[in-house]
């Protein structure tokens, strides 16, 4: 979600989340005016620290380490079903250091270019949805993964111990299930793949030493302000000032509209904590059934807003932690990286001229198998984390 200038209707297209939060914001300020308590709602921690996550791997994306870093490991593989779980895998790892939905970015173009170009048409649905749930379910073991995960670890002051502790199941569960998944819907289709898959996949020009080395400071520099060993507001400002001299359009890159959009959630938030009715409603139900509330409210209205707006209702973190990461399976509105993946696979009809024919690629049989995979995905984490947290 990157702002741009562009005409009005293009921009609420674009940037309807921002727009939302925007206006959610703006309709709880009418319940609660606005005074000196607002500056309380922002964690500036996690947008510090959001801040630096996006724009070091912003920076990374434009030199080109991520995307040369993802073909040689998918150059590798030469059948069908190896390549679709290189593929899928790849995407996993990214999420785990580059945020869930930068991971799709970078990964769906490439993925459609890749299976198109091997012949193999009927794999980019199945593999878009799995790197979807890839991205969103195996970001979560760490706390940079996923933007909720950033506010919590921030907002809790959570030990990483504690945190890698209670992720642990279900990022195994959800990691697990990802491969098989990949393994059986992606071996039915016979041969290699086509000729034109090593010229797609051709490595890119050769990365530069001195900066792929500052690049790395920043991202240890960065690490480091997540887990609170240096002060954030130093990281922000190294980040800043270093992008600034060797590559101001990563600066340009940042996620703003992201960044605007949890601000946006942080006033909403804090307001509706400061409403008694809206507290009494949410406290006990948080207390008594967090995991099932906080993984539902995001299949409403996201994982994002879901994580700041029950935070204030409860002081369990465990539970909320856990439902809104696995809250990220389900509706396309459960994660909003979802969404991006939905808008990459119906631009391959528009990208590649012969795809317009196949019956493989329509949208309707992309949401069904989205809607099965992730629902299924979503009442299996559950249930196994629920009995989990019985003991």
């Amino acid at each position: 979600m990157r702002i741009s200038a562009t005409t009005p209707a293009a921009f609420l297209r674009e940037h309807a989340v921002l727009v939302v939060a925007a206006m959610a914001a703006a309709a709880s300020a009418l319940a609660v005016p606005p005074d000196e308590a607002y500056l309380g709602y922002f964690d500036w921690k996690t947008l510090g620290c959001l801040f630096c996550v996006l724009a070091v791997a912003s920076a990374l994306r434009l030199m080109g380490a991520f995307d040369r870093a993802a073909r040689a490991v998918i150059a590798r593989f030469r059948s069908p079903r190896p390549l679709a779980l290189a593929l899928v895998l790849t995407t996993a790892g990214l999420s785990c250091v580059a945020t869930n939905d930068m991971a799709l970015i970078m990964m769906l173009p490439l993925s459609a270019a890749t299976l198109m170009g091997a012949n193999l048409p009927r794999l980019v649905a199945p593999v878009f949805v799995l790197q979807s749930l890839a991205a969103n379910l195996c970001g979560m073991i760490v706390p940079f993964g996923n933007p909720q995960n950033l506010y919590l670890y921030s907002y809790y002051g959570l030990d990483l111990g504690d945190f890698l502790a209670a992720m642990a199941l279900p990022f195994a569960l959800s990691t697990a299930g990802i491969v098989a998944c990949t393994w059986w819907l992606c071996g039915q289709s016979n041969g290699s793949c086509g000729r034109d898959d090593t010229r797609s996949l051709a490595v890119p020009m050769p990365l530069s030493r001195r900066r792929l080395a500052i690049y790395g400071t920043l991202v240890a520099l960065t690490l480091l302000a997540v887990f609170r060993i240096v002060p954030v507001a130093a990281a922000v400002a190294v980040v800043a000032a270093a992008l600034a001299a060797l590559d101001r359009r990563a600066l340009a890159a940042v996620d703003w509209g992201l960044l605007a959009t949890f601000a946006c959630f942080f006033v909403f938030a804090g307001n509706l904590a400061r409403v008694p009715e809206v507290s009494a409603w949410l406290s006990p139900l948080m207390a008594d059934h967090g995991l099932l509330v906080s993984a539902g409210l995001s299949q409403i209205i996201s994982n994002v807003p879901a994580a700041v707006l029950l935070s204030h209702f409860t002081g369990a973190w465990q539970p909320l932690l856990v439902g809104v990461n696995i809250g990220g399976a389900g509706t396309l509105v459960g994660s909003l990286a979802s969404l991006i993946t939905l808008q990459h696979f119906t631009s391959v009809r528009k990208i590649f001229p012969r795809a317009t024919a196949l019956p493989e690629l329509s949208t309707g049989r992309f949401l069904a198998l989205f809607s099965v995979l992730n629902f299924g995905f979503l009442a299996i984490l559950l249930i196994a984390c629920g009995m989990a947290s019985s003991f």
